[in-house]
């Protein structure tokens, strides 16, 4: 049997009786007791330090990835024309489908890794919730380009996704089945913003990806208000403003 010494002197550890038989059993709860004092380590990131998480989301948000693809390609501000605002499908509108597809996947890292980051070095849930709502309120308003972003669909997406793929796949085809039901990209994507956290909890997700959906859900419900009553000609990409 093992037994354990704790004499004056004596390295704390297990003790083998030589009289006595060991069996593999006891051998490996011995080891796992070692482990258990052994691993014991801090969290990387206290309390306070995790608020640095949130500022790294919005500076992450704020980077006007569409603005910059545009001006590059084409010379102009994504915002100038189509829809007015620094969105993917702009994007298309004026550089292809190409260079929106680009954008696309930059606007989803600047989501997914800062709330990535916040999940895997500061484990709080509150932060990783704050840190994905950051994200999608600055690429809204970016700190970047005058405060004049994009919608956050794609980045409140790359939140999700760091955080749950299923939550992703399930808020994915929330917004689609109210795009193909509203008929209206604006209006629809108000309701998937308010029903995001609702749907999640239907589905029995209520790990951190339930309060970042909350989280990003309100800013953009919040955010397409703006576009309520823009009128649409052809649905996503032939989008004309509102006399």
């Amino acid at each position: 049997m093992v037994s354990w010494a704790f004499s004056t002197g004596t390295p704390c550890g297990p003790s083998i009786n030589p009289s006595s038989t060991v069996s593999p059993a006891d051998l490996f709860r011995a080891r796992e007791s070692l482990q258990g004092h052994t691993d014991r380590r801090p969290p990387p990131f206290s309390p306070s330090m995790s608020l640095l998480f949130p500022l790294l989301g919005y500076l992450s948000g704020s980077l006007p990835f569409s603005i910059w693809v545009t001006r590059f390609v084409k010379n102009v501000d994504v915002r100038d024309s189509g829809s007015g605002h620094a969105t993917t499908t702009n994007t298309i509108r004026q550089a292809g489908f190409g260079w929106g597809g680009l954008v696309l996947l930059l606007d989803l890292a600047k989501g997914f890794i800062p709330t990535w980051l916040a999940a895997k070095y500061s484990g709080e849930t509150w932060a990783i919730a704050l840190t994905a709502t950051a994200a999608v309120i600055g690429h809204c308003w970016p700190l970047f380009a005058q405060f004049r972003g994009g919608m956050g669909l794609a980045t409140a997406g790359g939140c999700i996704l760091a955080l749950n793929p299923l939550g992703f796949l399930i808020c994915l085809g929330l917004l689609i089945l109210l795009v193909l039901t509203v008929r209206h990209s604006a209006r629809a994507s108000v309701f998937a913003g308010i029903l995001i956290a609702p749907t999640l909890w239907l589905f029995n997700i209520r790990d951190a990806s339930f309060w970042a959906g909350g989280g990003v859900g309100a800013i953009i419900a919040f955010r397409f208000l703006i576009d309520w009553n823009r009128k649409y000609r052809e649905l996503w990409l032939d989008r004309g403003k509102t006399n």
